[in-house]
C-alpha cells in the first residue's frame, strides 16, 4: 500500500510540476506578447498601444504638441468623419500634422523628397476590439528611404521627441 501511495504522490507532484511549469511559460507569453504589443516596428512604421480611450488620447497628443513651443500643429485631419461624409464607415481615426523647422529643414536640405513624409505625422486608431494605436513613421526607415546623409544627430533628435511624445500620449 505504502509503494501505490508514493507512487500516486510522485505521479501528483510530476503533474503539478508540469502545470506549475506550462503556467509558467504561458504567463511569460503573455507577458512577452503584452510588451510586443506595446510598440511594433514595421516597414518603417513605429506603432504604440495607448492604455487610454481614443478621445482621451487624441487629446492628450493635441495637448502634449501645443504645449511645446518647439512645435508647430499644422493640421488635424479625421478620417473617420471624411469616411462618414460619403457614406462609408470607419473606426475613430485621426491623424495631426506638425513640425519642427529647425529639425525638418536640414534633413530636407540633405534630400529634398523627405519633404514628402515632413511635416511629422500621428496616427491615432482604434481597430475593431477597441484597442487604441498610435503610429508614426520611424526616423530611421525615413533616413533610408530619402537617402538622408550626414543628419544623424538631427535624426536622433526627431527619434527621441516623436518616442517622448507617444509615450506620454499613451500612458507608459
Amino acid at each position: 500500500m505504502k509503494i501505490y501511495q508514493v507512487f500516486l504522490l510522485s505521479l501528483l507532484l510530476i503533474i503539478t510540476s508540469c502545470n506549475q511549469n506550462q503556467n509558467d511559460t504561458s504567463n511569460q507569453q503573455q507577458n512577452k506578447q503584452k510588451q510586443e504589443m506595446k510598440i511594433v516596428k514595421d516597414q518603417g512604421v513605429i506603432t504604440k498601444v495607448s492604455s487610454q480611450n481614443f478621445e482621451d488620447t487624441y487629446s492628450a497628443l493635441v495637448k502634449v504638441i501645443t504645449n511645446n513651443p518647439n512645435l508647430k500643429m499644422v493640421a488635424q485631419l479625421d478620417h473617420q468623419a471624411n469616411a462618414a461624409s460619403v457614406g462609408l464607415k470607419l473606426n475613430p481615426t485621426k491623424i495631426i500634422m506638425f513640425g519642427n523647422p529647425k529639425l525638418g529643414t536640414p534633413l530636407m536640405q540633405s534630400a529634398q523628397t523627405t519633404g514628402l513624409d515632413l511635416p511629422q505625422k500621428i496616427l491615432i486608431s482604434q481597430d475593431d476590439h477597441g484597442v487604441v494605436k498610435v503610429s508614426y513613421n520611424d526616423p530611421v526607415y525615413l533616413k533610408n528611404r530619402h537617402g538622408i546623409e550626414g543628419r544623424d544627430e538631427v535624426l536622433v533628435k526627431v527619434s527621441a521627441a516623436l518616442d517622448n511624445i507617444t509615450n506620454a500620449v499613451i500612458k507608459l
